[in-house]
């Protein structure tokens, strides 16, 4: 879960750090930013050392090479995610997005405290896999599912928003086709573009390589 007093931390750290920058998404798309805000490009990432150990951590599992007779975290739900993911690599890419996202979807939501004993923690997939999770569990699994069949990665983002209608943070995954931006929600089963949701305000997005703060037109 996007603990409330951290995220409002970070927000404000971003609107007493603003300062003009360049849009982030590409000149053809429809829309002049996410949710119709206005953009600005980061690209220091350490205020967020939890994605930057979501990243890390994530090219260890890939990495480990224990049996599948372990009993936490064991490579086997690393290898059926892959293998599902080998499974729509033929697909057209608006389809492989919408199958990323009923694939992560179908998992159980768990707050991190019931899961890691702490507020607020952002699992790698093989832990989403494992133990489910919660909001930026969902969105992180989907970009690095999108990354590994092959997306651009400066085409894709989590994006913490504050959803206006349950008046608390979440996070969604952004991911852009074509001229438009979609979003991959585990609070809606379809994929939808970012111009038809009217209750998130997107406050900072990321990706592997920027950040951006988002700040009304």
């Amino acid at each position: 879960m996007l603990k409330n007093t951290r995220y409002l931390l970070i927000a404000l750290f971003l609107l007493l750090n603003f300062t003009a920058g360049p849009a982030a998404w590409s000149a053809s798309s429809s829309v002049s930013g996410l949710f119709g805000y206005q953009e600005i490009q980061k690209q220091n990432l350490s205020i967020f050392p939890q994605w930057l150990s979501v990243l890390e951590r994530h090219l260890l599992d890939l990495k480990d090479s224990r049996s599948c007779q372990s009993v936490q975290f064991n490579q086997c739900h690393l290898k059926q995610w892959q293998a599902f993911l080998k499974s729509i690599r033929q697909l057209p890419v608006l389809q492989q997005i919408k199958q990323v996202n009923k694939y992560a979807n179908e998992k159980e939501y768990i707050l991190d405290i019931e899961n890691y004993g702490v507020n607020d923690y952002w699992a790698t997939p093989k832990e989403f896999l494992v133990n489910n999770g919660d909001c930026e569990d969902y969105a992180i699994i989907k970009m690095l599912s999108m990354k590994w069949l092959g997306y651009d990665v400066e085409a894709m983002r989590v994006v913490v928003v504050q959803d206006t209608n349950l008046r608390i943070p979440h996070a969604v995954m952004a991911i852009k086709n074509n001229n438009d931006i979609l979003i991959l929600d585990n609070q809606i089963d379809e994929v939808i573009s970012h111009v038809d949701i009217f209750h998130y305000v997107p406050v900072y997005s990321v990706n592997e390589h920027h950040w951006w703060m988002h700040v009304p037109n």
